[in-house]
């Protein structure tokens, strides 16, 4: 039986952040609009952190049950270590999606978007089905994609509209740089299990890009997501401090660039998500200074 630190090693608090973030900074672009409502933004919160501990228990059994994580050089897994049966770590990520889903519906009463139940269900299948399933997308290198909808444009403008009942063109970049961070995580990820997913048959876009060409998508990621606020500078010069996070960023980059060993990007994964944080915070500051 899997111990309790190790259940909460396999949830992988270093991308909780990813999770976080949107919400500010969603929170941030309904202040700009006078609109921000602290019950729907934790409410909000309780939807983003649930949806990622499920879809990282939904990694932990789908990959675990096809024995993709057999030789895994990252994090502690659950089902590839035979800690916890295949069945109790899946229905651990269904009581998470669960709990999304009781949270999603309270905060789509509450600002009575009907529409945003559609969505919801969306966001649960899409993260039950990036991994899961016959035929899962993570496999054929979409991950990535889902990735900066669901955690980035969803979850910012998701966050922003239910609080404001509108969306702005700051919320869109807001959103556009969230999921750019999130995606580079994921890549981060990805690139360290190159060798692990190609011979397990899981197509990654790191593995279809090719080792060189995915290390440099992640500074290349990190730097659009610093420059797209900054298209609204002129309105709010505050956002000019979103060039600090140039500075974090160098770290993490010279790594994903120059580690030659798989375990030295490790570091990688929990560097992006403090990354995520600082630039939800940054953000937030250019818009309400």
């Amino acid at each position: 039986m899997a111990s309790f630190s190790q259940w909460v090693a396999a949830a992988r608090l270093r991308t909780l952040p990813m999770a976080i973030a949107p919400v500010v900074v969603g929170s941030a672009a309904a202040a700009e609009l006078d609109s921000f409502h602290a019950g729907k933004a934790l409410l909000a919160l309780i939807v983003a952190l649930a949806l990622q501990i499920g879809v990282n228990y939904s990694n932990d059994y789908s990959d675990g049950i096809r024995g993709t994580d057999d030789q895994r050089v990252g994090p502690f897994r659950l089902t590839g270590s035979g800690a916890a049966a295949p069945v109790t770590v899946r229905n651990m990520a269904f009581a998470f999606y669960g709990l999304a889903a009781v949270a999603g519906l309270a905060l789509t009463v509450w600002s009575q978007a009907w529409w945003l139940m559609i969505i919801g269900v969306a966001s649960i299948v899409a993260a039950w089905f990036y991994t899961g399933g016959k035929k899962p997308y993570g496999y054929l290198g979409l991950g990535e994609v889902f990735v900066f909808v669901f955690f980035g444009l969803v979850a910012v403008l998701g966050t922003t509209y239910t609080q404001a009942g509108e969306i702005s063109g700051l919320a869109v970049t807001g959103a556009v740089g969230t999921g750019l961070v999130s995606t580079a995580l994921l890549m981060a990820n990805n690139v360290r299990d190159i060798p692990t997913d190609t011979e397990a048959g899981k197509k990654t876009l790191a593995v279809r890009l090719g080792d060189t060409k995915a290390r440099w998508s992640y500074p290349i990621m990190l730097a659009v997501a610093i420059g797209v606020p900054l298209l609204y500078a002129q309105e709010h010069p505050w956002l000019w401090l979103m060039l600090i996070l140039l500075v974090a960023s160098v770290r993490p980059s010279l790594i994903m660039l120059e580690a030659e060993e798989r375990g030295e990007l490790i570091p990688v994964l929990k560097m992006t998500g403090l990354f995520g944080i600082l630039y939800a915070i940054v953000f937030t500051l250019g818009v309400v200074l």
